[in-house]
């Protein structure tokens, strides 16, 4: 039925290499080399998410480094308070910088808590923290983000619009401060080595995957803080002139001290 020369034609059209498709083609021409995912994966730190131990571990490590760091700059603020009037200007600077860090802490905190009460089985499994320091928590927390509320608000108002604000800052410090040491004592020495082993070889450990992500919090955390510090410390020119503003400071030295005005 069919010509000699048909058949010779579908004959070699068979072995002609059909066209891909259109998403075939696509898909080639977007395809990465083999060599190539794995290392931009690891350069950008966003390899398989971590499960199990591995994931509450990264989260202990930024809680850690975050609260050393807010360990070493409470301690120089807790200089500034022992004489706040000679040291106004940095005690003001500082706690504007402590921002940054607190709004980390507090975040990594709230994390683990939601992720532990919402039942994520890592969270489950590692269990909550210790009944007190699960109390403390939130007035820790409560506490941080008044005393630094009030004074950011205290720097806008100025020495002669300062009540209630000062009285509110100084309150709240004294409960800060209370529950503050409860809650460095319970946490000090697992924070110190946990923060050890963030610090020490990155290579060592393999919860380290996401460390790139959390130096950058870290840092990104001062830059902010530094940042608001510079921004609002020219608004605060009415405390740190010590020599226009010397009544209300002393004010504020004996209701700190609880000490008699010096005469």
């Amino acid at each position: 039925m069919y010509s000699s020369h048909a058949i010779r034609l579908v004959a070699d059209m068979s072995i002609i290499p059909r066209p891909r498709s259109t998403e075939t083609r696509a898909a080639g021409k977007l395809k990465a080399p083999d060599w190539l995912l794995p290392q931009l994966r690891d350069f950008l730190g966003i390899t398989t998410p971590p499960a199990g131990p591995e994931m509450t571990e990264g989260n202990s490590r930024l809680t850690a480094v975050s609260g050393m760091m807010l360990f070493a700059l409470l301690a120089v603020e807790g200089v500034t308070v022992l004489n706040v009037r000679g040291m106004i200007t940095l005690h003001v600077y500082l706690g504007i910088l402590l921002v940054g860090p607190v709004l980390l802490k507090c975040a990594s905190t709230i994390y683990r808590f939601v992720r532990y009460y919402t039942g994520a089985p890592a969270y489950v499994q590692k269990g909550p923290p210790h009944p007190i320091l699960r109390l403390l928590g939130p007035v820790v927390i409560l506490s941080s983000l008044a005393v630094l509320g009030t004074g950011i608000g205290l720097v806008f108002v100025g020495p002669d619009h300062s009540e209630p604000l000062l009285t509110l800052h100084q309150a709240s410090f004294i409960v800060w401060l209370v529950v503050v040491i409860i809650h460095v004592l319970g946490h000090i020495l697992r924070a110190s080595t946990t923060t050890w082993r963030e610090l020490r070889d990155p290579h060592a450990d393999p919860a380290v995957r996401g460390r790139r992500w959390r130096v950058f919090a870290a840092a990104a955390s001062l830059v902010v803080g530094v940042g608001l510090a510079t921004a609002l410390l020219p608004s605060a020119h009415s405390w740190t002139d010590r020599q226009h503003n010397s009544h209300q400071l002393s004010h504020f030295d004996r209701t700190a001290h609880g000490t008699a005005p010096s005469r």
